[in-house]
This record gives structure tokens, C-alpha cells and sequence, in this order.
């Protein structure tokens, strides 16, 4: 679609993605609130977007955003953090995907979401996963065959435990030396 607006996600999560030509679609990410929607360099939005549990979002035409974080430099230094923060989590992205086992994969997603949901609701051992196994599998790389079994492996060890829509970290070390393999 054409890029007329730009979004902030101010509650909620939603699903990013893009639609590959064969019909399957490949999630890049997670938006969740403080997230900007719609930063698009060209005239067309890069992926899409869908709500994963009730989102509320703040719509901006694309002419007077750009406008107003040309009148509030404060504006322009928080964009800039949101990119390089999103530029960080795609290069992990790159290297989760890459070279680490299923079991490193789901270890590192389960600690980068316990942070970004700190960033937004302060520390917790509980991580809010809304989303569905398969759209993790997808973001992951992986069937959600084996997002299952790594998840109750993880549990059966006693590093966390499930809960409706959670899970919560019972051993962060574990967690932690499981995600770095």
C-alpha cells in the first residue's frame, strides 16, 4: 500500500510480516507499545501488519509527521533510538536465524521478549507471549513442531514454567546459557 501515515502502537501487539510470492508469509517482528509503525523509506510500506490481541494506535498523516519531527528535534533523537533499537533486534534476528539450534532460538526469543516487555512494564519473570506458537515458529525459522517440544523440554528442565499466554522463568542462568548455546 502507499505510505500515507505513520502509526505508534500505544497498547497492544501486533504481527509484522511480509507476504512471500508463493503465498507464504515470513514474520520479521513484533510491534508492541512504543513501537512506530510506517517509518517507510520509499512511498510504499515495506511489510504488513496485524493485530495479535486488541491494539490501540495513534495515526499520523506521513506529510504532518514528518513536519513535526521536523519542528521538535527531541522527536527526531527518539526516532533515531527506535531505528537503531530496531536495527539491533534485525541483526540479532539475522544471527538467531542463522547458525543457533531450535533450542538457542526459542532460549534468546523468551529473553528478548522478557526485555522488551520490561522496557514498557518494568522487570518480571512472567513473559507475556500473546502470539501464537506458529507465529514464533515462523519468526524463528522453525515449525511450530519443534517451537512445542523446545518450549515443554524447556519446562520438563525446569527453566521456566507455562502458563495461559507465558511463560515464566524459573532459572535465568539456565535461560541464559541455553540461549548462548
Amino acid at each position: 500500500d502507499p505510505a500515507t501515515a505513520v502509526y505508534s502502537l500505544t497498547d497492544g501487539m501486533a504481527r509484522l510480516y511480509k507476504l512471500l510470492p508463493d503465498g507464504r508469509r515470513q514474520i520479521v517482528g513484533f510491534a508492541m507499545a512504543g513501537d512506530f509503525l510506517g517509518l517507510a523509506l520509499n512511498n510504499r510500506y515495506g511489510f504488513s501488519a496485524d493485530a495479535i490481541d486488541q491494539v490501540s494506535l495513534c495515526r499520523f498523516d506521513r506529510r504532518d509527521f514528518d513536519r513535526l519531527v521536523g519542528d521538535k528535534p527531541h522527536l527526531l533523537r527518539r526516532l533515531h533510538e527506535f531505528a537503531t533499537h530496531e536495527l539491533i533486534i534485525a541483526q540479532e534476528q539475522m544471527m538467531l536465524i542463522g547458525r543457533r539450534t531450535a533450542e538457542e532460538r526459542v532460549a534468546a526469543f523468551l529473553i528478548a521478549m522478557r526485555d522488551r516487555w520490561a522496557r514498557i512494564r518494568g522487570p518480571s519473570v512472567t513473559v507475556q507471549l500473546p502470539m501464537q506458537r506458529v507465529d514464533i515458529a515462523d519468526y524463528l525459522g522453525l515449525t511450530i513442531e519443534t517451537v512445542s517440544r523446545t518450549l515443554t523440554k524447556l519446562a520438563r528442565d525446569r527453566v521456566i514454567l507455562i502458563v495461559p499466554d507465558a511463560v515464566r522463568i524459573l532459572d535465568e542462568p539456565k535461560l541464559m546459557a541455553r540461549a548462548r548455546g
